[in-house]
C-alpha cells in the first residue's frame, strides 16, 4: 500500500511527497478509515511506528477552511517537548494547506499564549495543565472543539493529570470525536475509555508489550553505579558504532550525577534534560543531540516519552526501569520508521525482579552478555546502593532508666493555668450579669433590682 491508496487530497500528497514519504506504515494504513469516519477511536502501536501521521492526516484531509476564531481540533500531550515536536509535525503536513495551528504548556509566559490564542487558530496543541488555566481565563473557548487527540494517555495518568482530563471533558462538547493513541494500554488507560468513550474503534498493530523487531536487545548484570560507568566508559568509547546514544536513568538526581561523570570523559559531547532543567535548556539540548553536535544525551523517562529523534543508534538503559510500560517506551527512541537500532539495558541484583517483569510482558528473553574483562568492577557505592544501618541493639542506646525524669519541684500557679476557650468572656458576663436572651433591657432591670 502506499500513500495514494488513502485517498487523500493534493496538498496531503504534495507534503508527503516533499518529505520523502511514499508508504504509509501499518498503525497510517489501519487507523484512516477509522478515524475519517467520525467515530471514536483507540490505536495501539509500538513507539516510532508514525502514530501522530495516523491521526493527523485523516483530521488535516476533512478540515474545512473556517475563518473563525476558536479552535476545532484539539491534542492533548503529557510533556512541553512534545507539543513542541507534534505542532512542528502537523506544520509539516500543513504545508500546503490554509490552517492556523498553536501549541501551548506551562513554563512560558501565559499572556503571549493568550494573545495568539485571541488571533484565532484552528488546531491546538496543549499539555493538560496549561489548557486547563487558559480555559478558566476564558481567553480560549472550547465550544467548538469537534475533534479530541490524546497522545501518549498513560504518561498522563502516570504524572497524575486525571482530573485536569476529567476537568477538561467537562468543558468540552458532548458532541465530539474522541481519538486516542499510545503505545501500551494499562487499566487506568482502560477505566478512562469506559467513562468517556463512546463505543470506540480499537485498531491495535501489536499486542501491548511487543517489541519492534528491527530492535535488537542485550543486557549487562552490572553489580552498581561505578561499574555502570566504567562499562559506558568501554562502550561509548567506539565513537563509530556508538554514533548517537540516549541513556535513560531513573530520575533526576541519577541523571546529574551521570552527566557530571560522562562529562569528564566525552567533555563537549555529551547534554542531559530532566524536569528541573529549564524549557530553553532542554529544547537546546534536544536540538544539539538531534543534529549530531552531542552525541550522547541523557534523560529521565517523561522527558524523552514520545521524542521523535532520527537516526539514534543505540538506547542504553543505565537503570532498568521499574515498570516494564517504561522499557517498551524506552528502546522505541531507537529503531524509528522501520531502521535497525540497538538496546542495552544494564542491571543490577536488586533490578533482576524488573527484568524479570519486562521478559514477561514482551514474552521473549533479553540475551545476558559476559562484562568484558577490561571493565573495572568498582566495590565504591553510591549513597542509595549503601546498606542501611538500624540501630537494633544498640549498647549506647540510653535505657529507660537513665531516661530524664520530672522536674524537681511543683508548678507555680500561673503555670498551672489551662486554655479554657473564651474564659474572659465567662468572666465578664458574671460580673455584669449579662442577660441570657441578648438585648432585653427588661431582664437587665430586673436583673439590677
Amino acid at each position: 500500500m502506499t500513500f495514494q491508496d488513502l485517498n487523500l487530497n493534493t496538498p496531503l500528497f504534495n507534503a508527503l511527497d516533499d518529505l520523502g514519504f511514499t508508504t504509509p506504515t501499518p498503525i497510517q494504513s489501519q487507523a484512516f478509515n477509522v478515524v475519517s469516519s467520525g467515530r471514536d477511536v483507540v490505536g495501539i502501536a509500538q513507539t516510532g511506528t508514525g502514530k501522530t501521521f495516523a491521526y493527523m492526516l485523516p483530521i488535516l484531509k476533512n478540515l474545512k477552511f473556517s475563518k473563525q476564531d476558536n479552535p476545532r481540533v484539539l491534542v492533548l500531550v503529557p510533556t512541553r517537548e512534545l507539543v513542541v515536536q507534534v505542532v512542528e509535525e502537523i506544520e509539516k503536513l500543513s504545508k500546503h494547506i490554509n490552517n492556523r495551528v498553536l501549541g501551548v504548556y506551562g513554563g512560558t509566559n501565559i499572556n503571549t499564549q493568550k494573545k495568539a490564542i485571541a488571533e484565532g487558530l484552528d488546531i491546538l496543541v496543549a499539555t493538560p495543565g496549561r489548557l486547563y488555566d487558559l480555559a478558566l481565563s476564558r481567553v480560549l473557548q472550547l465550544k467548538s472543539i469537534q475533534k479530541l487527540v490524546i497522545d501518549e494517555v498513560d504518561v498522563m495518568l502516570d504524572l497524575g493529570f486525571r482530573h485536569q482530563l476529567i476537568n477538561i471533558f467537562d468543558l468540552l462538547p458532548e458532541r465530539r470525536q474522541n481519538i486516542m493513541f499510545s503505545a501500551t494500554m494499562t487499566q487506568d488507560v482502560d477505566v478512562l475509555i469506559n467513562d468517556f468513550f463512546r463505543n470506540p474503534e480499537r485498531v491495535s498493530i501489536a499486542v501491548s508489550g511487543t517489541p519492534l523487531e528491527n530492535i535488537s536487545q542485550k543486557r549487562y548484570d552490572v553489580p552498581n553505579f561505578y561499574t555502570k560507568v566504567n562499562l559506558l566508559e568501554f562502550l561509548l568509547g567506539d565513537t563509530e558504532t556508538f554514533n548517537k546514544v540516549l541513556i535513560f536513568v531513573a530520575y533526576k538526581r541519577m541523571a546529574d550525577r551521570l552527566f557530571d561523570k560522562l562529562e569528564e570523559l566525552f567533555r563537549d559531547d555529551v547534554c542531559v534534560i530532566h524536569s528541573n532543567k529549564t524549557q530553553n535548556y532542554r529544547l537546546r539540548s534536544i536540538e544539539a543531540f538531534s543534529e549530531g553536535e552531542h552525541r550522547i544525551l541523557i534523560a529521565t523517562d517523561v522527558m524523552a516519552r514520545g521524542l521523535d529523534i532520527d537516526n539514534v543508534s543505540h538506547v542504553i538503559n543505565f537503570d532498568t526501569p521499574e515498570y516494564p510500560e517504561n522499557y517498551m517506551h524506552r528502546i522505541g527512541r531507537t529503531g524509528r520508521a522501520e531502521r535497525k537500532g540497538e538496546a542495552l539495558v544494564f542491571s543490577t541484583e536488586k533490578e533482576q525482579d524488573a527484568i524479570e517483569g519486562i521478559e514477561a510482558l514482551m514474552d521473549m528473553k533479553i540475551p545476558l552478555i559476559e562484562l568484558p574483562e577490561i571493565v573495572d568492577i568498582s566495590t565504591e557505592l553510591i549513597e542509595e546502593e549503601r546498606p542501611q544501618i538500624r540501630e537494633r541493639n544498640n549498647p549506647t542506646k540510653r535505657r529507660d532508666e537513665d531516661a530524664p525524669g520530672p522536674a524537681f519541684h511543683e508548678k507555680k500557679e500561673k503555670n498551672q493555668k489551662t486554655n479554657q476557650g473564651g474564659k474572659y468572656r465567662r468572666e465578664i458576663s458574671k460580673k455584669y450579669k449579662k442577660p441570657k436572651t441578648r438585648g432585653d433591657k427588661n431582664a437587665n432591670r430586673r436583673r439590677k433590682r
